[in-house]
């Protein structure tokens, strides 16, 4: 236990001292009391006239028996007392005869076999793609013009999208499995800051590095790891998981965690041939929009824009009419827009930031909400074939594997664009400036314009003439997911267990993260740790 003191402000220019002593000093306590104070939480309050710093302080007594007394005669909201960080823990008392199987290696697959490995169960982790290393390879030669390769791009290998994004950790889930997440993460080398931020992020250099370190230790804690390898079907009798079917060889299981992302379209497609449960879910698309970070920071800090204390600013905005939605979604601040594709002949967008977001533009995602009442079937899959659709369209309209590219201004008027103005494309492999109209859906350009305006009325400058879209964003999140009861087990088939953001489960690197641990918490908590085994 430690005590919580939240709600300390202080002048963007304080130290983390001042932040203790202001801790201290709402607690009646001194320098001498403490075995040690650290920062637990701090955010910026960037509205206008009131820009200041907003800290939580952690405190931990030298008499620690002190703690409980002084929160209850104290009787404050902003302090209280905190415990400490949860972890994934084995209670099972049945006998695993055979290592679990984790399938995808993205924050779900990493999380969940680094809860399996920690607690000894030797997970065996397969994923189609590439060790991050190779695939960052692969993704560079796709980025300077050359092939493109499906089984190791953007979406697939080692970290699964995550490891190309601006590595955000926020999330609206509470879960006390969300600290250990970023402990974890810091641990194996991401910034300490992730554990008191806000709006914590670690950026794609530096998360790759984390995402291969965890992967090591994995392998140290008795799992195993094979790239290269993708699920070719289950082996199920009475309705009860059997074997996991690894390139067409059969390896006995009796719990498989299936985390293979949104972008799995293949592996969606046999499992439901299979007899496993899909059903259809709301998803949105839309396209990047590019704008001067600096425009950016005025629109949101106003006279305090520069100020070394404040980062790169950031949004989040929405607005809804005729029970639809535009919104923005996965902004990267100082960030870039990549190539996302996981197919050929097909063009994705999505974004990306460094750890120090330092680009000159900010990019974000302006997305419309898409409800499977939208789509031409009522297959399980239809909004499979929806999102390839567009992606393919974009593809034939550029001819090429360039982006198609329209300025604000030219989107709002209905007009084709000829050229970039103050705003620079940053699509690695170039852009072709063109009309979004025929690639998106006219409802969903209707929807985007409409929120471009409201949008402009929020921050000045967003519906600028000279800001840039550049399409098609369509994996915002899974279209389908994998029906699971309240055990997590699938709907249909005891042993196997959709994870993560591909079964429809999470939203994010967080989140995904946290359902990772939660699916391996039902082995831990079924089944004992496995003994030393020579397979």
């Amino acid at each position: 236990m430690s005590i919580l003191v939240t709600n300390i402000r202080l002048p963007l220019e304080a130290s983390e001292q001042e932040a203790y002593e202001a801790a201290w000093k709402k607690c009646g306590l001194h320098a001498d009391d403490m075995r040690n104070s650290h920062i637990y939480r701090a955010s910026i309050d960037a509205r206008r006239g009131r820009m200041a710093r907003v800290v939580s302080v952690l405190l931990e007594l030298q008499d620690k028996q002190r703690e409980q007394a002084i929160v209850a005669q104290l009787g404050k909201n902003d302090v209280r007392l905190k415990k400490g960080v949860a972890e994934p823990v084995a209670t099972g008392t049945e006998i695993l005869a055979h290592r679990p199987v984790v399938v995808g290696f993205g924050p779900a697959g990493l999380f969940a076999a680094y809860a399996l490995a920690k607690n000894g169960y030797r997970p065996l982790v397969i994923e189609r793609g590439q060790p991050i290393e190779s695939r960052d390879q692969a993704v560079e030669t796709f980025f300077s013009g050359g092939a493109f390769d499906p089984a190791s791009n953007i979406q697939f290998g080692e970290g699964g999208a995550g490891a190309y994004s601006d590595g955000k950790l926020t999330s609206r889930i509470n879960d006390p499995m969300g600290e250990f997440v970023l402990h974890t993460l810091a641990a194996h080398g991401a910034p300490k800051e992730i554990l008191y931020q806000a709006k914590p992020h670690i950026g794609t250099d530096i998360l790759k590095q984390v995402v291969r370190s965890m992967r090591e230790e994995i392998i140290r804690m008795g799992g195993q790891v094979r790239f290269g390898c993708t699920l070719t079907g289950i082996v199920h009798h009475n309705a009860t998981l059997q074997a996991a079917v690894i390139d067409g060889e059969a390896v006995a299981c009796e719990r498989l965690i299936l985390a293979i992302g949104h972008s799995a379209r293949d592996t969606f497609g046999l499992l439901h041939a299979q007899g496993v449960f899909f059903e259809p879910k709301p998803f949105s698309v839309g396209a990047r929009i590019e704008h001067l970070q600096e425009e950016i920071d005025c629109g949101l800090y106003g006279k305090f824009a520069g100020h070394p204390a404040l980062p790169p600013a950031e949004y989040a905005l929405s607005y809804r009419s005729d029970g639809r939605a535009c919104y923005s979604f996965c902004m990267c601040p100082g960030g870039q827009i990549v190539a996302a594709q996981s197919e050929p002949d097909s063009i994705v967008t999505n974004g990306m930031s460094y750890h120090a977001r330092s680009g000159r533009n900010a990019n974000a995602a302006i997305v419309v909400s898409v409800d499977p009442s939208d789509f031409p079937s009522s297959d399980a899959l239809a909004g499979i074939a929806f999102q390839r659709q567009i992606e393919r369209q974009a593809f034939r309209t550029t001819e090429s594997y360039r982006a198609p590219c329209q300025t604000v201004g030219d989107f709002l008027q209905g007009t084709r664009s000829k050229k970039h103005g103050r705003v620079a494309p940053t699509y690695p492999i170039g852009v072709q400036y063109i009309t979004l109209e025929g690639i998106l859906p006219e409802f969903v350009i209707r929807q985007m314009r409409d929120g471009l305006r409201q949008f402009g009325r929020k921050i000045r400058g967003f519906d600028a003439p000279d800001a840039l879209l550049t399409g098609p964003e369509t994996r915002t999140s899974s279209p389908v997911r994998i029906t699971r009861l309240g055990n997590r087990h699938s709907r249909d088939i005891v042993g196997l267990i959709p994870c993560g953001e591909g079964a429809g489960y999470a939203g994010g690197i967080m989140s995904a993260a946290v359902d990772g641990i939660g699916c391996a918490q039902e082995i831990l908590q079924t089944f004992r740790p496995l003994a030393e085994r020579s397979d």
